[in-house]
Order: C-alpha cells, then sequence, then structure tokens
C-alpha cells in the first residue's frame, strides 16, 4: 500500500483497496455500472495477492461462487448494482441460512429495473436489507468518501468472518465513481480477521452448527475436508439434517438474529458533529452526508445551531447512539436521495415527541439549499 502520499482514487478503488488489505483471497463478479470498477480492480489485483478472481457470467453465479469458495473458507467478495442484486438474493438468503461469510459491494444506482446506470440514487436500502424471508438483519455500512470506502470494506470483511453472515457495503454511484485526493498516511482499517475453526479435542464429532447459547458463533469446518459437513438452506437442526419446525431447529433459526443483536453495538458507527445547545439534528449518510456536511457549515455561519450525524452504520439500526445525537434537538431532518425516506422510515420510532422532517429527492441530488430551508 501507498504510505504517506495523496493520491487521487475512486470510492469503488478504495473498495478493492480495503478488501485487500482485509485479506479477501476470492472474488467473483459480472460487470455492472456503477460497480464495475470494483470488479475491475479485483480482476487486476487480487491474483498479485496470491488471490483468486473470476469474471462470472452473470451475477447470480457471481454470488454462487463467492458462497462456495467460502465454504472452503475463504474470504470473498463480490461486487453488484440494483439489478444485479435482485438476481442474487436466493443466494444471499442461502449465505445467511447455512452461516457462511461474504461481502457483497452494493453500488446504488437510479431505480427501479435497470433505471438509470449513471445517475445516482439512495433508493436500495429497503430493498437491500429486507430481502430475506423472515426479514433477518443483514449489517449493512454505507460509506461517504473514499477514505470511508476502505475504511468500511476492512469492518465488513472483520463481521463477515467474526459473525459468518452476508455483510452489505451499500456505496453509491457518486461515492463509487468520483475521483478525489486520498490521503494513505490518514486511512484507518480493522485488523483482519478470520472465522474460528472446529479443532477435535477428546475426538467429538464436529456439528455443523453447533452453539450453546443464540448469539453464540458455531466453529467452521471447510466443505470436502477432515469433518463431515452439512449445508442447506432448508430448515435444519445443529447437525444441519433437514426439519421443519423441530424445538433446535427454531432453535437455529432464532440463532441466525440473536448473533447479529449480540453484536449490535459493537457494530455501530455514528459519527457526531457536535454543537452544543443544538436545536436541530440532521442525520444523513454516504454521498448525501458531504451535503449535509456543506448545509450545516452555512447554517452555523448565519448563527444556527445544527448537530450532524453521519451514520455508518445502517443496520443493526444503532439505535442508542442516534437516541443520543437526538438528545435536547426539538427537530430531526434526515436527509436522503430516494423519493419516501426508506431510512426515515425505519428510524422515526426511535424520536417520539420530536419533528421528523425528511429531505428527499429522486434524479437529482440533494442540494445544500434543499437542507438548509427546513433549518429554523
Amino acid at each position: 500500500m501507498i504510505q504517506n502520499r495523496m493520491v487521487i482514487r475512486t470510492g469503488n478503488q478504495m473498495i478493492a483497496e480495503g478488501a485487500l488489505q482485509a485479506g479477501c483471497q476470492f472474488f467473483a463478479g459480472y460487470p455492472i455500472t456503477p460497480a464495475s470498477g470494483i470488479y475491475k480492480a479485483m480482476i487486476e489485483q487480487l491474483p498479485s495477492k496470491n488471490g483468486v478472481a473470476i469474471s462470472a457470467p452473470d451475477e447470480i453465479s457471481a454470488l454462487a461462487y463467492c458462497v462456495g469458495a467460502s465454504a472452503r473458507g475463504a474470504k470473498t467478495m463480490t461486487a453488484t448494482s440494483g439489478p444485479g442484486w435482485a438476481l442474487m438474493i436466493e443466494t444471499v438468503q442461502y449465505a445467511l441460512m447455512t452461516e457462511l461469510p461474504v461481502v457483497i459491494a452494493m453500488v446504488q444506482r437510479l431505480g427501479p429495473s435497470t433505471g438509470g446506470a449513471t445517475q445516482n440514487a439512495q433508493g436500495d436500502i429497503l430493498f437491500t436489507e429486507f430481502c430475506t424471508s423472515g426479514g433477518y438483519t443483514i449489517p449493512m455500512f454505507a460509506p461517504s468518501t473514499p477514505q470511508e470506502c476502505f475504511e468500511v470494506t476492512t469492518i465488513a470483511f472483520k463481521w463477515a468472518e467474526l459473525l459468518r453472515t452476508p455483510v452489505v457495503i451499500l456505496s453509491d454511484k457518486e461515492v463509487g465513481m468520483m475521483a478525489e485526493d486520498v490521503n494513505y498516511a490518514l486511512l484507518n482499517s480493522a485488523p483482519p480477521w478470520y472465522r474460528k475453526e472446529f479443532s477435535s479435542k477428546n475426538g467429538e464429532p464436529h456439528i455443523t452448527y453447533n452453539f450453546k447459547n443464540g448469539g453464540d458463533i458455531p466453529f467452521f469446518a471447510p466443505v470436502g475436508g477432515k469433518d463431515k459437513v452439512t449445508m442447506t438452506g432448508s430448515a435444519h437442526n445443529k447437525q444441519g439434517a433437514l426439519q421443519k419446525n423441530s424445538p433446535e431447529t427454531l432453535e437455529v433459526l432464532r440463532h441466525l438474529q440473536q448473533k447479529i443483536d449480540v453484536h449490535k453495538e459493537e457494530m455501530a458507527i455514528v459519527r457526531l458533529d457536535e454543537q452544543e445547545k443544538a436545536d436541530t439534528l440532521i442525520i444523513s449518510f454516504g454521498i448525501t452526508h458531504r451535503t449535509a456536511r456543506e448545509a450545516v457549515k452555512r447554517a452555523r455561519s448565519s448563527g444556527k445551531r445544527v448537530r450532524l450525524a453521519n451514520v455508518i452504520s445502517l443496520f443493526p439500526i444503532p439505535s442508542k447512539q442516534l437516541i443520543e445525537a437526538a438528545s435536547n434537538v426539538k427537530r430531526i431532518i434526515v436527509a436522503e436521495e430516494n423519493m419516501t425516506g426508506q431510512y426515515r422510515s425505519v428510524i422515526r420510532h426511535l424520536f417520539d415527541g420530536k419533528e421528523i422532517i425528511g429531505v428527499n429527492a429522486v434524479g437529482t441530488m440533494i442540494s445544500p439549499e434543499m437542507i438548509l430551508s427546513e433549518i429554523l
């Protein structure tokens, strides 16, 4: 990695560099705007790091390849946008059910359907997070700068491996494709993390999904290794045997959510630009956070007292941090580039008794003026 230098990089390039920093060993992808920069960088760079990078024939195959490599113990990643995510959903659910780590970079563009491939949007929040039958929480992180793209990617790999779960990096076209200065000396990264592997101490057999408490993470054994491993997307007991609704099977299903809930506070990242006696809080993420920063700067220069929250960990919802950020303010502005205020809809219950305002746009980026017009 380049040290102590300013280099021009896109967010997509920094996601790829973050993946390499985190120890990614396998990438499979299919080109799709605006995520193709990640695909290109991983295809070019991963083989030189003793990894494998595959050009898949479609998005279904891309994620299936990654999940298969993960079943062998590799750290894996793919990248896509809305139409590709729609094709991947069945395999996302398989990875969740079989507790196979995989990182998916989802770079948003205007939808629905093929929409506008080169038009920015933040309209895939609910589509991406709530894609599973049963509504299980998929950890999701949203960077707003190339530096955050690098940091968030290393964090995503950590939690994917630690929790044995799919993790989403939810970027957007502007963050992903805009090139800007990156100071490598200021980059932060999570330390590389590897899933805990099973080792028989007294000759006890491997149990594919063994845990004592719901929040525990089963020890991993690779498919094709010396221990028997049974992986199925159907409801199963701890051995991996198909069962429909036995008490143990239901315990396994609850565990898929409980292991996320247990680590909710550790995953929470909300960066607060504080101002004492602020009466307004602005919540934003992704590219819109950068617009919100400018709006806050202008508002403060005119004597208004405004607090700003950059929500990086969208899910699990960082409830405690958002409630603390909203303490003592009278009104909350949630700025996001989609039609209905998707993230606002899932966090508004945290702010009973406070005025909640949405600043939204479709087909155009949110401007500082749009946010300023809502600051009293």
